[in-house]
């Protein structure tokens, strides 16, 4: 039986508590945070004059129903399995109740401010205020913070408080106590020029070079993956970019002339901006992460369009995690599939902010979007590096309505990739669909590394791919291409090519994936051995069943199609 409240019970929990401190007449104190991250330093006050562009957060009207809807449609066997929501479906369940709206417009409007929504659903509002306002309307303190290394300023406030009478109503306001964590890419490149051309057959044992060179046809071999090409043009999948990684057509196009000799060369993406984004085409400007995940998306989701979401560089990774998932909220028929290439630690993030994106992927979820991101590049530590005494979860990653993506390396049999990402979260409740895979590798871990992490979290990856040394194009030279983006992009391009078979068959994409995997281990090749080192530790094994280092396993499509009912 799924349980349906825990994601909730946490969420209104937390923000209850945070909640409780006054901090004068009529006011309570929302967030706050004891100082500036590492690195950021204050440069005084804000200048009264300076426009903040504020989201402001509503308490949503029914969650626990969405979370419901969602596993209904996403659990092999449900009645409703592969019934998604529509839009208007999915935002009568997190519209706001219209007492939260008309509380939140007075509050406003006593500052002379005006709002507008900024989410289909209206959860979400939008609201320009000077910081001369928000300080008066936020009881803050709105200041200059210079990054120490890069010299870039920010304007951030390290508390805030709303009304009493809006307490519950609003979840967060955002840019306040939350810093720019950089958003880095899950990527490490390694330089790696050579002029080699693979033609060699797909159908072809896999080769010892594959080893040290994935391509394409390595990975059509290694998991199986269908060669035809996708016909079904209303199966498209996206690819997500921030921080000024844009992807180039020309490395495109030598990629497949290198690597995809039976694709067109010309074969292209569609490009869609968000918040001032762009997608200059100089191969200076070309970006590696981004240039990755286009080479490898196009070049093994054969047919499927891929467009590419460009994020603008002048938006932190909050901001722009939650424009781009209004924006696929707001799309009558939003991509089957969505990788994103980047990701942080949960303890870099304000807990009301990371519920209010967990619940607009579950929003995607239900949709029947799978919603799929990387597991790190930090091992056990997270993004802590290897100063740190508990282990930390990657977010998004460790939302349980995402699949989160481990890595691997080597030719069958594969080993663990040393810097996967995995473990298990701090703010989520271990989901009803792990609940036969997790407990048998706790068991064996027995007493080890006890109260280094949350046993009874969301446990994460939950499934792998190889992860090292994939072949790209780079501004115009062949390099390499390692980290667990890599291995997501191989899952996501597999999703997609499912998908276009079952929309062929009229059935339903496949959704929020995480209960049809769990349903299904014999689609994948378990992964025994390797670990994810980091805090000063080895991390935690592969082992036998699922294990926090490569998930359930590693893809193999031919399985994946039977269990979805394709042969």
């Amino acid at each position: 039986m799924i349980a349906i409240s825990s994601f909730v019970v946490v969420w209104l929990a937390a923000a209850a508590n945070a909640a409780v401190p006054k901090t004068g007449l009529g006011m309570r104190l929302l967030e706050k945070r004891d100082s500036a991250p590492h690195n950021f330093i204050s440069a005084g006050p804000a200048p009264p004059s300076h426009v903040l562009n504020l989201r402001i957060g509503l308490t949503q009207n029914n969650f626990a129903g969405l979370e419901k809807a969602l596993y209904d449609v996403s659990t092999p066997g449900n009645s409703k399995y592969g019934k998604h929501l529509s839009k208007e479906e999915v935002a009568a369940f997190v519209a706001p109740a219209s007492e939260t709206v008309s509380s939140v417009q007075a509050w406003l409007k006593s500052h002379n401010l005006t709002s507008v929504p900024f989410s289909t659903a209206g959860d979400w509002l939008a609201v320009n205020a000077t910081v001369e306002q928000a300080n008066t309307l936020l009881q803050a303190q709105f200041t200059n913070f210079t990054h120490a290394d890069t010299g870039k300023q920010v304007v951030r406030t390290l508390s805030y408080s709303v009304p009493d009478n809006l307490h519950g109503l609003v979840q967060f306001v955002h840019p306040t106590t939350a810093f720019p964590t950089s958003m880095v890419s899950t990527k490490q490149s390694v330089s790696s020029r050579r002029s080699v051309v693979d033609t060699r057959s797909a159908d072809a044992p896999v080769p010892d070079l594959c080893k040290i060179a994935v391509t394409p046809a390595c990975l059509q071999q290694m998991y199986n993956i269908r060669r035809t090409f996708a016909t079904e043009k209303s199966n498209t999948l996206a690819v997500t970019g921030y921080v000024g990684q844009f992807a180039n057509q020309a490395d495109l196009e030598l990629f497949l002339e290198l690597f995809r000799v039976d694709l067109d060369p010309s074969t292209n993406f569609t490009l869609v901006t968000l918040d001032g984004g762009e997608n200059p085409q100089n191969l200076s400007e070309a970006g590696s992460a981004a240039g990755s995940d286009v080479q490898y998306t196009v070049g093994l989701a054969s047919g499927v369009p891929v467009t590419f979401i460009s994020v603008g560089e002048d938006v932190d990774e909050t901001q722009g995690y939650l424009d781009t998932a209004n924006y696929l909220l707001s799309l009558d028929n939003p991509p089957s599939v969505v990788n994103t290439d980047y990701g942080y630690g949960e303890t870099d993030y304000p807990f009301s902010l990371g519920m209010a994106l967990c619940s607009a992927y579950a929003q995607l979820g239900a949709r029947g979007v799978s919603v799929i991101f990387p597991s790190g590049e930090e091992g056990v530590s997270g993004d802590q590096g290897t100063s740190c005494e508990n282990f930390s979860a990657t977010f998004p990653s460790s939302c349980p309505y995402v699949t989160s993506v481990g890595g691997t390396y080597g030719i069958p049999p594969e080993s663990a990739y040393g810097n996967s990402g995995g473990g298990f979260s701090s703010w989520f409740a271990q989901p009803a669909y792990q609940a036969n895979a997790v407990p048998p590798f706790l068991t064996a871990l027995g007493n080890t590394y006890k109260g280094r992490f949350n046993a009874s979290g969301r446990a994460f990856p939950d499934i792998s791919a190889t992860a090292r040394n994939h072949e790209t194009v780079y501004r115009g030279q062949q390099i390499m291409m390692s980290g667990t983006g890599t291995s997501s992009t191989v899952v996501t391009s597999i999703v997609a090519l499912l998908n276009d078979e079952l929309i062929a068959a009229g059935k339903s994409p496949l959704g929020f994936l995480n209960p049809f995997l769990y349903a299904h281990p014999e689609a994948f090749t378990d992964i025994t051995s390797g670990n994810n080192g980091g805090c000063f530790t080895d991390g935690f094994n592969a082992a036998e069943g699922w294990d926090p280092v490569t998930g359930l396993g590693t893809p193999d499509y031919a399985k994946l199609r039977t269990a979805a009912g394709l042969s």
